[in-house]
């Protein structure tokens, strides 16, 4: 399990991400805002980012209230609230490479409780672009075992752009794009009525670190999980490898 969103990630994170809708909301509404901010729009027609935005907000059933209201404060303005955009880069246990992404209306809040977590956990903070190198940015799309074949995708999403599919030990597929042929990708998809387990834009690591020992594996998963619960952080990427069977 490397990572990067594969279905066993998603099978051993699903429940906790059921028990923590509310804060999955919060999430999505400042991406959504953040988008309308950096995108000049609050047409996703007119503004790919919220567009994407809005997506993820919808597969994590973020009502169209909740989704219309966070589009309407971030295009009126806010009343005055600055919505900054901020990657912090770090090292957790075993030298695992950790891009840390926040999206927050308190700059010092979030660092503060993004530093005090990396070193209650087992994790420091890295220098700006320590770790960002290893990371790519891809759109990545999961299918759950048995749910579909690689023959089956090859029909649908090769002409549509995507670069590369992997079909993993486990049975699960990954389907890969590039950053600008994801949306393409994931409509094609579903017009072919295929279901996806997970389709988000991701960052990819180049190389991994192994991690075998049980111990070291459960303080790294147990430092993501902990960062994961900060209101202020979007996504956590890190770099390693853990196999099946130590988890």
């Amino acid at each position: 399990m490397s990572g990067h969103n594969k279905w066993s990630k998603i099978k051993h994170t699903k429940g906790k991400t059921d028990a923590i809708k509310g804060r999955a909301f919060t999430k999505a509404a400042m991406a959504i805002m953040a988008a309308v901010r950096s995108g000049g729009s609050g047409d996703p027609e007119l503004n790919s980012r919220l567009r994407m935005a809005i997506q993820e907000a919808k597969d994590v059933n973020m009502p169209n209230d909740n989704i219309k209201r966070a589009i309407d404060k971030a295009a009126g303005g806010g009343d005055g609230v600055t919505i900054d955009e901020i990657v912090y880069e770090g090292y957790g246990p075993a030298g695992v490479a950790l891009l840390i992404q926040v999206t927050t209306d308190n700059r010092n809040r979030a660092a503060s409780q993004v530093r005090s977590t990396l070193e209650k956990n087992g994790g420091n903070l890295g220098a700006s672009g320590a770790v960002a190198w290893i990371f790519e940015q891809k759109g990545d799309i999961v299918f759950e075992p048995g749910r579909t074949t690689e023959d089956k995708l090859m029909e649908v999403v090769l002409d549509a752009g995507a670069e590369d599919i992997i079909t993993h030990p486990d049975g699960s597929i990954e389907v890969l794009t590039s950053p600008d042929a994801f949306m393409k990708v994931r409509e094609v998809l579903e017009k072919a009525a295929i279901h996806m387990a997970s389709a988000k834009l991701d960052m990819i690591p180049k190389n991994t670190v192994k991690v075998t020992d049980p111990d070291i594996a459960k303080k790294v998963l147990n430092l993501i999980e902990k960062l994961e619960e900060i209101d202020d952080v979007q996504n956590v990427y890190a770099n390693y490898d853990i196999p099946d069977e130590i988890l």
